[in-house]
């Protein structure tokens, strides 16, 4: 993975340049203490993967105007459970046992440990979830056999 953002990248902050310094900094945390294999530039948003998406960084206003600075991005990213945290704006269960949660960066300092935890902890999850049986115990199925075999 390049040190350096791609062109893509910095395009995606065409128009919302207080917003790059935030994202240079997750970006740059995220590739030093977690690893990425692929950073993926889309129209709404980029998205860090390794084999699975793990995270995803975009202007979803995720908290009412009023209470929004000019610059920010939006964090998002899935856990088993839900995070119990002034810090996340938003989750929801988008299906039973993953929690989508969206963390509103403002400043460069938002970037610190625990959110990097939870992003680490997101990348661990999502390559379990993605594991035959996502991460759970298969239930056991027992066939019956008939009795001429």
């Amino acid at each position: 993975m390049d040190k350096e953002p791609g062109l893509d990248e910095l395009l995606f902050f065409d128009g919302k340049a207080g917003a790059l310094p935030l994202y240079l900094r997750l970006r740059e945390a995220i590739l030093s203490e977690i690893g990425a294999e692929k950073i993926e530039v889309k129209k709404t948003q980029i998205s860090f993967k390794n084999r699975h998406l793990f995270a995803a960084v975009s202007f979803l206003p995720v908290r009412r105007a009023k209470d929004r600075p000019a610059s920010f991005i939006t964090l998002t990213f899935g856990l088993r459970y839900r995070l119990s945290s002034p810090r996340v704006d938003a989750a929801a269960e988008a299906r039973p046992g993953r929690w989508t949660h969206h963390v509103m960066i403002t400043r460069p300092e938002d970037v610190d440990a625990e959110l990097l935890a939870w992003t680490a902890e997101s990348a661990a999850a999502a390559e379990i979830h993605a594991q035959p049986g996502g991460g759970r115990k298969q239930a056991r199925h027992r066939t019956a056999r008939r009795p001429d075999r």
